[in-house]
């Protein structure tokens, strides 16, 4: 069985990979989009990979194009593995109806969990106002600091993502509101609410969490009235998709102090033009789709993949495994 991967994956991971499936031939694909196993160049109408292990390298100037090409157009791939925790792209979609499997992966959710408590630690904190006195090398000192103990924080998704965030704000005190569609009783949370109870808890949320995915039912789910029911100086966070905010409400709504802050580490439309004033609102902090790259993303992505692997290989079902109903 050959698995696809890329030539920076193998040369960071290759020895754990193939020490771990020795039986295994290995599929790499350079930055060219060239393809060789054990050396030897691959004509890639040739290529016949049944398993494709997509790394993080490949939103970083790797061979996007060529490799996601290859995984569309062979009729030998039967499994597809992501390095994104979300499935909106049409690609993931196209695949699943094709019969392919495809997986999605969460090895960036503790890093993205503590983008987000570091997120709202510095809004409740005023940090910003602690880094203006020592730009100014002014001894300055405030008494607005808000603390997450006794703070509530409602988590919108609870996948992977909103788990992880939802553990580590219970820990410092916080008392936690989940929503998700189809509660488990399971959920590390105070209390779980559908969807449909959102307009009810949404006054209490001294910070809001975006980590649910990008369907066509969370398209805007922040919404004018989204906004005017969330209280005064609230936090607001998104680390699921842009998709999910109405940008031109939410600037709207920040001019009346609710939320009072808005962290975006993701927005409509990526890079973010020059042009938007998300640059410049003195309440808005944005970061350009980052939050999901600690460092220990890497080995925990090849623990995951290698952990499906042994799945794959014996017939058994996969972790994160997409369906066509997770696409609607």
């Amino acid at each position: 069985m050959d698995v696809l991967l890329t030539e920076v994956a193998f040369a960071r991971d290759g020895e754990r990979l193939a020490a771990a499936a020795p039986e295994v031939g290995w599929l790499r694909m350079d930055g060219e989009g060239t393809l060789r196993r054990d050396g030897t160049g691959v004509p890639r109408e040739e290529a016949a990979p049944e398993v494709a292990w997509g790394t993080g390298d490949l939103f970083d100037g790797g061979p996007m194009r060529p490799f996601l090409g290859l995984v569309g157009r062979a009729p030998s791939v039967r499994w597809f593995a992501s390095p994104a925790a979300g499935f909106d792209h049409p690609f993931f979609g196209d695949l699943v109806r094709k019969g392919i499997r495809v997986t999605t992966s969460h090895a960036s959710s503790p890093s993205i969990a503590e983008y987000v408590l570091r997120a709202v630690l510095d809004a409740f904190q005023g940090a910003d106002q602690w880094r203006r006195a020592q730009a100014e090398r002014v001894w300055r000192t405030h008494d607005r600091q808000r603390e997450v103990a006794g703070s509530t924080w409602l988590v919108i998704g609870l996948g992977a993502i909103g788990t992880e965030v939802a553990r580590r704000a219970r820990a410092l005190g916080a008392t936690v509101i989940g929503v998700r569609r189809s509660p488990t009783g399971e959920e590390p949370v105070d209390e779980v609410r559908t969807p449909d109870g959102l307009a009810e808890v949404l006054p209490r949320a001294h910070a809001v969490v975006l980590c649910a995915p990008a369907t066509p039912a969370t398209h805007h789910i922040v919404d004018a009235g989204f906004l005017a029911a969330m209280r005064p100086r609230s936090v607001l966070v998104n680390v699921a998709r842009g998709d999910l905010v109405d940008e031109a409400a939410l600037l709207a709504a920040l001019e009346t102090g609710a939320p009072g802050t808005a962290v975006l580490d993701v927005v409509t439309t990526e890079p973010l033009p020059p042009e938007s004033p998300l640059w410049t609102h003195p309440n808005v902090v944005l970061t350009p789709h980052s939050s999901g790259r600690g460092l220990g993303r890497f080995d925990r992505a090849v623990d995951e993949f290698l952990d499906n692997l042994s799945r794959y290989r014996r017939g058994e079902p996969l972790m994160s495994e997409l369906t066509v109903a997770d696409l609607s």
